[in-house]
């Protein structure tokens, strides 16, 4: 058995995200569509004789158990049983606050390396339980590929994604949190949404032709930085463009490598580097 083992975890961008009532857990019913794009966070899980450590190359992200890899290993090795410990080590790219699942990514990678380091299978059901209890994005990041995302994020329907894209993200100098986020959109107590058509996605028209988010106005009048990064975005040929989660990080959607590069050159010469932001190329996975 390996003593150690590396996985990278992949961000997501939330081409939809649509927000509705209040549950009276005080999660909301949410409805998206998010696909996994090629930035990656570095995640090594490391046998260690016991306890659980957290080890991060960016300051700003927690260590200890609040960490989401913190509370992955926790429950997992609750649930195995196992008096042995873990270390943790994570090589951060996914800013933090930015809306791009990031460290529900890296929580989904650690219970994937626990599961490989101590050959034990939790049921499908059992490892999304967990997923949930650590964050409503993690459920997202275990099987991988595209989803309609439904629930408060544990309700998958696998999009089969055959129209590629590329996007730059731009991640402006502040962050955002995700709890006052939904704080602002005021939903009041609500049953869930009625069952929608599953979205099919043909051409990249139609990928394009998605691209919403609730978040957007709610954090307009505070951040209107937003908004301009949208504008650059479209001036700089993005066929559609739009925030991520509940922000900070903007996408715009191109068709090829070349046009996303291209359209982030546009936006690095028009930054004198005093906004501070942080750019991006990627591609759909």
């Amino acid at each position: 058995m390996s003593s150690a083992v590396s996985f990278l975890a992949p961000a997501k961008l939330n081409l939809s995200l649509q927000v509705f009532g209040k549950r009276p857990d005080g999660y909301h019913h949410i409805r998206s569509v998010m696909v996994p794009v090629s930035l990656y966070d570095d995640v090594t899980v490391e046998e260690a004789p016991a306890g659980i450590s957290v080890k991060c190359d960016a300051p700003e992200v927690p260590a200890g158990a609040t960490n989401s890899c913190h509370k992955a290993a926790a429950l997992f090795l609750a649930w195995a049983g196992t008096p042995a410990g873990v270390r943790i080590r994570i090589r951060k790219t996914i800013p933090a606050e930015s809306g791009l699942g990031g460290g529900s990514s890296d929580a989904a990678a650690t219970l994937k390396g626990l599961i490989t380091l101590t050959g034990k299978h939790p049921s499908r059901e059992t490892l999304r339980g967990m997923a949930v209890r650590i964050g409503a994005d993690v459920p997202f990041f275990l099987p991988g590929g595209a989803a309609l995302v439904e629930g408060i994020g544990e309700r998958l329907t696998p999009l089969p994604w055959n129209v590629p894209f590329h996007a730059v993200i731009v991640r402006p100098a502040f962050g955002l949190s995700t709890r006052e986020g939904y704080a602002r959109l005021e939903r009041e107590p609500g049953d869930p949404p009625p069952s929608g058509t599953v979205p099919s996605f043909r051409t990249f028209s139609d990928v394009a032709a998605v691209v919403r988010n609730d978040f957007e106005a709610v954090w307009g009048p505070a951040h209107p930085e937003i908004a301009g990064i949208r504008r650059e975005l479209v001036s700089a040929g993005a066929a559609a463009a739009g925030l991520s989660g509940s922000g900070s990080a903007v996408f715009g959607l191109f068709t090829s490598d070349d046009a996303a590069r291209g359209a982030c050159r546009k936006l690095s010469a028009g930054d004198d580097g005093g906004k501070g932001r942080r750019l991006f190329v990627a591609r759909s996975l």
